[in-house]
């Protein structure tokens, strides 16, 4: 019913730069917190940031100067803009949202993630 999609990973070196999109679509009456996660290998998902739906964002301290997360209420999508990346920012990265559906449910709902490698 409910499904998001994320967007825009890839390669990149060092210092460079990535924008993260994901989209939500389905039975959406509206989206509370929109946030982006990360898992790098054989270590735990963290969080990385969030926003929510008045705009009130915050971050993790390991991006805090260097990422940018914003939405699109209309388009029901949230981006991450990354900046400066380093090598330990390489993760799959994860898009959540707490969803309330038409039928009045409460989701808390997760993509399929997107890899993200920064090289050195």
């Amino acid at each position: 019913q409910v499904q998001l999609v994320e967007s825009g990973g890839g390669l990149v070196q060092a210092g460079g730069s990535l924008r993260l999109s994901c989209a939500a679509s389905g039975s959406i009456f509206s989206i509370n917190v929109m946030a982006w996660y990360r898992q790098a290998p054989g270590k735990q998902r963290e969080f990385v940031a969030s926003m929510n739906s008045g705009g009130t964002t915050n971050y993790a301290d390991s991006v805090k100067g260097r990422f940018t997360i914003s939405r699109d209420n209309a388009k029901k999508t949230v981006y991450l803009q990354m900046n400066s990346l380093k090598p330990e920012d390489t993760a799959v990265y994860y898009c959540n949202a707490g969803i309330r559906t038409w039928d009045r449910r409460d989701i808390n709902s997760w993509g399929q993630g997107t890899q993200v490698t920064v090289s050195s």
